[in-house]
């Protein structure tokens, strides 16, 4: 007599640990956005979520390039900003993935960026505008390398001026930083949260900020917008999942992003640090990137950086 097996039961999503990988190493602000989506996705998920930091390769490639090859079943995720979701492929040859076939999961948030110059150096805006004007290529900037909102917004700034300024890239946003501090770049775009101390302590100077008006963490810091109409100078971060994830693993997250962003305790902390909770559900958040793609496209044409 023929007997059938009662079919198993699918398990439940998710049921063991998940891996968010972060393409850069500890201590960057990606890093600790990431852990502290970590620990609320823990408690949301009631499973273990690790951070992995994966550092290296054309803009950050080598964690994205692992997640995009890993099995698409919701145990490992990427979160970044967004060069390694898309930037990458304009500036970068032979990357070993398609940013594009990541499946979007949820915007977590937006950080402003801040227009830093040395102590003593430049009292404004319009005064660094004129030197750089008469001085062509006597300047120089530090960014967090080749395709960073560091380096893209300078450029952006550079061609809304009409200025030639030479560009020094580093290894990561906290060796430009110290690039400046230490007097070996003249300026350099950075990340509001990053820098308030700096600020404060006189060691370095806010001339202008990336917000579309004044940002309460200095208020009297003038945005850039006021000189450059417009201008406007943030940086994003989300997460993602490897290429042709179910759509019910995608909800699940997607949802519990959306459901953290909106937390007082987490805008909170986002906000002590200069940042802005979004939340946008994986839908929102792949129109965003593509849009986001598309307007950085033309920064990259218009400045004439080209592919390496």
């Amino acid at each position: 007599m023929l007997t059938t097996a009662p079919l198993r039961a699918k398990e439940p999503y998710p049921n063991r640990l998940i891996r968010i990988v972060v393409p850069v190493g500890p201590g960057f602000n990606t890093d600790a956005l990431a852990r502290m989506l970590a620990e609320e996705l823990r408690k949301k998920a009631r499973v273990q979520v690790l951070v992995d930091n994966r550092a290296g390769g054309a803009g950050g490639s080598v964690g994205a390039e692992f997640v995009a090859r890993s099995e698409n079943d919701g145990y490992t995720l990427l979160f970044s900003s967004p060069g390694p979701l898309g930037v990458n492929k304009l500036l970068y040859k032979g990357l070993g993935y398609e940013p594009l076939d990541l499946t979007p999961v949820g915007l977590m948030s937006e950080a402003a960026n801040v227009l830093l110059v040395r102590a003593g150096s430049f009292k404004t805006l319009g005064a660094l505008v004129e030197f750089a004007k008469a001085n062509p290529g006597k300047l120089n900037y530090g960014s967090g390398g080749v395709g960073t909102s560091t380096h893209l917004s300078m450029e952006v700034f550079k061609t809304r001026t009409g200025t030639n300024i030479v560009h020094v890239p580093y290894k990561g946003s906290a060796a430009a930083a110290v690039g400046l501090l230490s007097g070996q770049v003249d300026m350099f775009f950075g990340e509001l949260g990053a820098s308030i101390e700096h600020i404060k302590s006189g060691r370095v100077a806010a001339l202008g900020v990336g917000t579309s008006s004044s940002h309460r963490l200095l208020p009297g810091v003038p945005p850039i917008a006021a000189t450059l109409p417009g201008f406007t100078s943030t940086v994003w971060y989300g997460l993602v999942a490897p290429p042709k994830t179910p759509a019910p693993i995608v909800d699940k997250l997607s949802s519990w992003v959306v459901e953290i962003m909106k937390q007082p305790e987490v805008v909170a902390k986002l906000q002590a640090v200069g940042g802005r909770a979004i939340g946008a559900p994986a839908g929102e958040f792949g129109r965003f990137i593509r849009e986001d793609l598309r307007q950085l496209e033309k920064v990259i044409r218009d400045a004439n950086i080209t592919a390496i």
